[in-house]
């Protein structure tokens, strides 16, 4: 399945780099919608998982991107949302394996951890790369159940 439709969001941090990746993913055919933030201008990186994950949630798009100073911060912000499996990368094998055997849909890094031909190739495996299934559905679904189990809505 190839990835035509992708949201991506980032704090001040990593708004440069953030553009340079639109740019590829739209080099690449593919149709970006941008929640921000629009400059370098200090601001607060949980605003903006919330609005790719929205987006992801209600099938918007399929995948969403976000990029932070590490990546860390909007994973944890963005693994906090119902159905969001995010997660934060910074080699080209944990971007595709994250595909292939969590079947993440939210790919996370940070621009002050990779430099901007890493941060393509992140975003070409982690789009390029199917789910597996298999034995992995298996495992998605023990996460999925854990994420909705009655000690998780206290």
């Amino acid at each position: 399945m190839k990835t035509t439709k992708i949201t991506i969001g980032c704090d001040h941090a990593a708004y440069n780099l953030n553009c340079k990746v639109i740019e590829h993913l739209k080099e690449r055919g593919v149709e970006v919608i941008d929640v921000g933030t629009n400059s370098t201008d200090s601001c607060d990186y949980p605003v903006f998982a919330h609005a790719v994950c929205k987006n992801v949630q209600e099938g918007v798009t399929e995948l969403g991107i976000l990029i932070c100073g590490t990546g860390i911060g909007m994973s944890m912000a963005a693994n906090k949302h119902r159905g969001i499996r995010a997660a934060a990368c910074s080699d080209t094998f944990s971007a595709r394996l994250t595909r292939a055997h969590n079947n993440a849909n939210v790919l996370c890094f940070g621009e002050r951890v990779v430099g901007m031909g890493l941060a393509f190739d992140l975003v070409d495996n982690f789009i390029d790369t199917d789910f597996e299934g298999g034995k992995h559905q298996r495992r998605v679904d023990m996460v999925t159940d854990i994420e909705n189990s009655e000690s998780n809505r206290s």
